[in-house]
């Protein structure tokens, strides 16, 4: 599969009972980094948020500070 140059990130928060999903995008290009699956890093341009992100699409959140719990976001290459 082909390694994308930029993601675009979706998180989707504030479930509560009958109100609305609310929910924040964010794109994300590849670094020279490597995480820790072997897959290439993507970083936001703050550099704050940061993921690892396989050619299959799969994602995995990495903490760029203390205190950070970063959610799993769904993914979608642009082109």
């Amino acid at each position: 599969m082909l390694t994308q140059d930029r993601y675009r990130l979706t998180f989707t928060h504030g479930r509560s009972g009958a109100g609305a999903a609310t929910t924040d995008d964010v794109v994300v290009e590849r670094t020279d980094s490597v995480g820790p699956g072997g897959h290439p890093v993507y970083c936001d341009s703050t550099g704050i948020l940061r993921a690892e992100i396989s050619p299959a699409g799969e994602v995995r959140m990495l903490a760029s500070g203390g205190y950070q719990s970063p959610t799993s976001p769904s993914v979608e290459p642009i082109p």
